[in-house]
């Protein structure tokens, strides 16, 4: 008999820490991936859908099944092909599902706050939803729940949200959704499965993307199956076709009856999607607000180099999330592209606290500079972002120890210097370098021969919006699209309400 085997506890709060020293960009909360379609193997479809989103979130994964009657759930710890195994799929027995991959912002990173997670409903029987966002008045709605008597087993915005829509009168799902999201503020792209129905709902703002698919053909009545997932490329590696995403204060319910659409009551006509999604978020191969995002990361490439060309003698750029905007680079300023940085495609995630000694030693387990390419050459490395500068800092030293003869570093994306409170796991302007420091005292601080960021004007020339109408820029600007309470400016962190207490 053939053992099981099950995924390390993870203990809270230090996993990321210890991740934050070889990783210095920002991370997204998480990916969801749903599917309705009736004589097919949903589970199969939404093990491969999460595993094309695990760059959206390393650290549970899980996925409900419906069959009609009964709903099964597996969820864990750990990364997507960690979690499951085809014993686990084939239990999860049904035709409609949705899964879920998490990278905490609002609640640590233990099981209980995995999901999917279930909310029962009086009418509706059995709910189980998965969020991608975080809402800024999460804190203020718990205490309310529990002054009505709700309880708490998570420290996730995600059970807030469970725990209203359980108290939410309502004869559907979207009827139920309606009544009650125009009270949950900030960011969420939502999936929902119900005995006999797959529902989304996303923010009237649209700060995080959320994509309609379907399989067969898309001109027959009906179809023959929905998915709903956060990026076009979960739909592309399971032969899904792109319908549309789903627009900004919709819900969406797809059942035996086909797909219909309503709105959340009262919304916003204005949008937000996140800037970062189209920076670093999302996959290069995925297409959002009809703009392939490689593409998109190239014209900011060409931006920088015409804003702030550098001389060089090739252009490098840290693998892999800055790939196309140095590519862009090198193609408008006639510098060659050259591979400098070699990545090792086999690290993962570690939850293994290092020594000073092997946190320095970790950048090259991760990077491993060319020296036949950098030998006396000057460099310039062109990378998406900088978040706190520590990883940025530790490349420039192994660039110049490898021959480097000089390094101009170009950052694709205006300077970070405000937090993001919508999903984004940056607790304080403290961590962020640009806070408090001037371009030239960071490329000083970095060790680069020169710095430059991208101008926000060059960021939205690049994502096809000039006027920059649809973009969240709070992270450049400090101007957020949602009022953000005053204990979340002082730290992101106050989200996470012990559990037990409220108010």
């Amino acid at each position: 008999m053939r053992m099981k085997r099950r995924c390390s506890p993870v203990p809270e709060r230090v996993s990321n820490t210890a991740q934050r020293v070889l990783d210095d960009h920002f991370h997204e909360e998480c990916g969801v991936f749903g599917v309705f379609h009736p004589g097919e193997d949903v589970a199969n479809l939404t093990y491969f859908g999460l595993y094309s989103l695990q760059h959206r979130g390393q650290e549970s994964a899980g996925i409900a099944v419906s069959d009609g009657t009964q709903i099964r759930t597996r969820k864990e710890m750990g990364l997507v092909s960690q979690v499951f195994d085809q014993d686990d799929i084939d239990a999860l027995r049904g035709h409609i599902a949705i899964g879920h991959t998490r990278y905490s912002t609002t609640g640590s990173p233990r099981l209980p706050n995995a999901q999917p997670m279930q909310f029962v409903h009086p009418r509706l029987g059995p709910v189980m939803v998965a969020h991608n966002g975080n809402l800024v008045n999460a804190h203020r709605l718990r205490g309310e729940l529990a002054r009505d008597g709700a309880s708490f087993e998570t420290t996730s915005d995600t059970e807030v949200l469970g725990s209203l829509l359980a108290r939410t009168q309502g004869d559907s799902l979207a009827e139920v959704l309606g009544a009650a999201l125009p009270r949950a503020e900030g960011a969420y792209c939502l999936l929902f499965l119900t005995r006999d129905s797959l529902v989304a709902a996303r923010d009237p703002l649209g700060i995080r993307p959320l994509c309609l698919g379907r399989f067969g053909d898309l001109d027959a009545p009906g179809g023959s199956g929905y998915v709903i997932a956060s990026e076009t490329c979960a739909l592309d590696v399971i032969g899904a076709s792109f319908i549309c995403e789903i627009e900004p204060g919709e819900i969406v319910t797809v059942d035996a009856q086909g797909m219909r659409s309503t709105r959340i009551p009262h919304t916003a006509t204005r949008r937000a999607m996140c800037s970062f999604e189209f920076i670093y978020f999302a996959r290069p191969d995925s297409v959002m607000m009809g703009e392939s995002l490689y593409e998109a990361r190239r014209a900011m490439g060409r931006e920088l180099a015409r804003e702030s060309p550098a001389d060089g003698d090739i252009v490098i750029t840290l693998p892999d999330s800055g790939t196309p905007a140095a590519i862009g680079f090198a193609e408008e300023s006639g510098v060659a592209f050259a591979e400098g940085m070699i990545k090792s495609r086999y690290i993962t995630r570690t939850f293994i606290q290092p020594t000073q000694r092997l946190r320095e030693s970790g950048i090259r387990l991760k990077f491993n500079p060319m020296r036949h390419v950098l030998a006396g050459k000057r460099v310039v490395l062109v990378d998406d972002s900088i978040v706190r500068g520590t990883t940025s800092r530790r490349i420039i030293d192994e660039l110049r120890r490898a021959g480097a003869r000089e390094v101009h570093m170009r950052i694709a994306s205006p300077p970070i210097a405000w937090p993001c409170f919508m999903g984004i796991d940056i607790a304080s302007r403290r961590e962020l370098i640009a806070a408090e420091h001037s371009e030239a005292e960071i490329g000083a601080m970095l060790g680069a021969d020169s710095l430059r960021y991208l101008s926000i004007g060059g960021l939205r020339r690049a994502m096809g919006q000039p006027d920059g109408d649809g973009f969240c820029f709070a992270c450049f600007t400090g101007t957020y699209p949602v009022a953000v309470p005053e204990h979340l400016e002082a730290d992101k962190l106050a989200l996470e309400i012990p559990v037990g207490t409220a108010g």
